[in-house]
């Protein structure tokens, strides 16, 4: 019952915004066979069927929610390549006993390698850092490893990837305009986007989701809150 008012409450509250102009609404391109793994928070669809032991899997953002993973590597015996910077979510994963597949690495996403500040958020019981300026912890920032998804694939030398889960915090939306520029066209792009934050905005997002599909991703899932999103490669995975 709980999950049922949840996912209606995000249901309303996605209409308001959109009637206000902070959210919009977009149906899927086609309909799949679909599965969820993980929890109502950190959980994720993807096709059903498109994972197994030998699936190479990205997932950037950690957080203090690795369900997603977690539920992939239980059910299919798979390695998860999970990265995360933010000293929070370090100090958390330490505390857990992740099975030897979930390999955590502490860097971030970028589009090179270097160097970012990273904003913690405002609320102190929420986790997710962002590289979005946030003028109430400028103070708090800290500056933090990045690399671009190419030189991740050579560093782990894969040679391409079934599954890139991005949950960044707005920085999505340049690895997205860099994708087509690096060649490299995972099979399913799971990402949350941010267009609430401000200076984002509705625009950017469907800017990125026209640049997808662009690149030949259809997407197949929308989460009841309108900000996970699952796209396949039409060459890769067609759906129908």
């Amino acid at each position: 019952m709980k999950k049922i008012l949840l996912k209606v409450f995000r249901r309303v509250r996605r209409i308001v915004w959109t009637a206000i102009g902070k959210d919009f609404s977009i149906s899927p391109d086609r309909a799949c066979a679909m599965r969820r793994f993980g929890t109502e928070y950190g959980g994720w669809n993807i096709v059903e069927g498109s994972v197994s032991r030998n699936s190479v899997i990205y997932s950037f953002g950690i957080g203090e929610d690795a369900s997603f993973d977690i539920g992939l590597i239980e059910e299919y015996g798979c390695m998860v390549h999970a990265f995360d910077p933010t000293p929070r979510a370090m100090r958390w994963v330490e505390k857990q006993n992740f099975p030897h597949e979930f390999i955590v690495h502490e860097y971030g996403l970028g589009v090179c390698d270097g160097e970012m500040a990273f904003f913690p958020p405002k609320n102190k019981n929420h986790v997710s850092y962002s590289i979005l300026e946030r003028p109430d912890t400028e103070a708090e920032k800290v500056v933090l490893k990045v690399k671009s998804l190419a030189s991740i694939m050579k560093d782990l030398r894969h040679s391409y990837i079934d599954i890139l889960k991005m949950d960044i915090e707005g920085g999505e939306y340049a690895v997205i305009d860099n994708l087509s520029a690096s060649g490299v066209f995972p099979q399913q792009i799971l990402v949350e986007f941010h267009h609430r934050f401000p200076g984002i905005g509705i625009q950017k997002t469907k800017d990125a989701i026209a640049k997808l599909k662009g690149m030949g991703y259809l997407l197949f899932s929308v989460s009841s809150s309108g900000e996970e999103y699952s796209f396949v490669h039409r060459s890769k995975n067609p759906i129908s």
